[in-house]
């Protein structure tokens, strides 16, 4: 349900455009109120998880998207949807953590590649699913079915979580409420800045104000963590070459997957003049990828580590756009379009499992709560941040007046997507190998613990 609705409203957007009106920024921020409340929020979420009992919350987790699905089911005007979809994030950010956490204890380690390869084909069936739902639902009943589909479902599961998993609770965990704040603060600064840079132009009050305000709580937010006795995230942390790394590849792959999926299926329906349910159709060659080459990413990564594999994965996704870029027009055919949408979902599917099995393999079985909390909190921020930079981008050069405009606006909004893949490729490639990844994890097994699980040669 949490993944899904990252994606199902994406085709669902000239149907919504039309019948509550808005701009781009509209648009932008109904999907990015989702993403996010759910990146700001994640690791709070888990944190309450580990302090009040990780099933209750869960269950609270449920109960808040369900209700929030319904409101936005309900809404009449743009701005109820935006709050309603923010709603959402904060349900599915108190829910999504523990997922992951559960996961990584209950499977053992030698087969943890193979498990988190079917956790990112269950969340590569949501990404599949999310446009050709969303599109099919939109054109056979309306948008608003996008949301009422979560309310059975969640009602549904109630009784399972309460009946099938057993609580468990970390007394001592860290609630950070003002670590919280400073990015909960300095992101949405950022981000309501570039959403905002196209109507009123970088040098306006509220863009500057949005950039300097949200980028000197962001620099707060890090101090803190490096200050604080119990921060939400330990700066500390980055200091691992392999945390660090791992979480810079995931945050750049998802500014320039996230931002340029949201455009191209718009594209699909505004330009080529597909009905929702064949753009959602149509996309499935590139969402739909991580569903059938997941698990089997999974187990390249246990076989020859995962640096390699996810390097790949975003050198094929910056192909794939570059593809798209180089020969997007007005007329352009779907043959044309498919190798592009081909090599990119390969890309997506090659990165998901063998960027977890990284992220928890970089840090001791202590510390993956948080490790996993962070690295899902950048994914969402990513993804927030590229569709508000590439739709920059694209209301900068281009627009909605005609297909001529609007691919005027896509073409370099594209360009700017894969370069940003390739960053994340070289990102990749800073990964430790895996003879220095287990030498590391051997001289860190004999070192003294501080109190935050962390090696004391490292705070020090």
């Amino acid at each position: 349900m949490a993944a899904l609705d990252n994606l199902v409203v994406t085709t669902a957007l000239p149907s919504i455009r039309e019948s509550l009106g808005g701009a781009l920024s509209d648009l932008e921020w109904t999907v990015s109120a989702y993403t996010l409340t759910f990146a700001v929020l994640l690791m709070f979420g888990a944190a309450l998880g580990d302090r009040f009992g990780r099933r209750r919350l869960f269950l609270v987790g449920i109960s808040v998207f369900t209700a929030a699905s319904a409101a936005a089911a309900l809404s009449s005007g743009i701005g109820e949807l935006i709050a309603a979809r923010a709603l959402q994030g904060i349900g599915g950010a108190i829910m999504m953590p523990l997922t992951l956490t559960l996961l990584t204890a209950a499977v053992p380690k030698e087969k943890r590649g193979m498990a988190y390869g079917i956790w990112g084909a269950a969340n590569g069936l949501a990404v599949a699913c999310g446009p050709l739902i969303g599109g099919s639902l939109t054109q056979h009943i309306s948008w608003h079915w996008i949301f009422w589909l979560n309310v059975p479902i969640g009602l549904a599961l109630l009784p399972l979580a309460r009946l099938k998993l057993r609580e468990s609770s970390a007394p001592d965990a860290r609630l950070d409420f003002r670590g919280t704040a400073l990015i909960s603060l300095g992101l949405f600064g950022v981000v309501y800045a570039l959403v905002s840079a196209t109507d009123h132009g970088w040098s306006s009050v509220r863009v500057l104000s949005g950039l300097i305000g949200g980028g000197v709580l962001v620099a707060a937010f890090v101090r803190h963590g490096f200050t604080a006795a119990r921060p939400m995230v330990p700066m500390r942390m980055f200091a691992n070459r392999g945390f660090a790394a791992t979480n810079a590849t995931s945050m750049l792959m998802f500014v320039g997957m996230f931002g340029s999926v949201f455009l191209l299926s718009q594209y699909l329906q505004t330009v080529a003049g597909y009905s929702p349910t064949e753009a959602g159709l149509r996309m499935l060659p590139w969402t739909g990828m991580p569903m059938i080459v997941s698990p089997v990413a999974g187990y390249l990564s246990d076989r020859i580590g995962g640096r390699l594999v996810v390097a790949a994965g975003l050198g094929c996704q910056a192909v794939g756009l570059g593809w798209y870029a180089a020969l997007i027009s007005t007329d352009l055919s779907y043959t044309a379009q498919l190798p592009a949408l081909i090599i990119s979902g390969v890309g997506m599917a090659l990165f998901f499992a063998p960027a977890t099995n990284l992220l928890m393999g970089s840090v001791p079985e202590s510390q993956q709560g948080i490790a996993s909390g962070t690295n899902n909190a950048l994914r969402e921020v990513g993804g927030a941040l590229g569709i508000a930079l590439l739709g920059t981008i694209f209301s900068s050069h281009g627009g909605y007046q005609s297909p001529a405009a609007f691919v005027d606006g896509l073409t370099p909004a594209l360009w700017v997507g894969a370069s940003v893949l390739v960053v994340g490729m070289v990102a990749a490639l800073c990964n430790p190998t895996r003879r220095a990844q287990a030498a590391r994890q051997v001289a860190v097994a004999g070192q003294p613990r501080a109190a935050d699980g962390a090696p004391e040669t490292s705070a020090r």
